[in-house]
């Protein structure tokens, strides 16, 4: 297994109500992904549940990457966007 340092990318799961309305959201809270050291942001949708969304994403800290992903100011914005349910969140390295 890969030292904690090498676990950069946090492979997010979530569902939401409508993707278009949660796309709305997620794009305008960029700059604070940034401040947070997270870029190189892809997302998919599930072919059998548009709904149904995993977002890959690059991270400098992944401590900090943590902090922002479990913080109360997440969780109200994904409540806003729609965000049914809790999301996964996983730390995996490229092998």
């Amino acid at each position: 297994m890969p030292p904690a340092a090498a676990y950069r990318v946090p492979v997010v799961g979530l569902k939401v109500k409508d993707y278009n309305s949660w796309r709305t959201g997620y794009d305008g809270r960029k700059k604070s992904r940034l401040s947070a050291g997270i870029t190189n942001a892809r997302v998919f949708r599930c072919a059998e549940d548009p709904n149904d969304l995993v977002i890959l994403q690059d991270v400098a800290d992944v401590a900090k990457a943590g902090a922002w992903l479990g913080s109360d100011d997440m969780k109200a914005a994904m409540q806003k966007n729609g965000v049914v349910g809790s999301p996964t969140i996983r730390f995996a390295a490229q092998q």
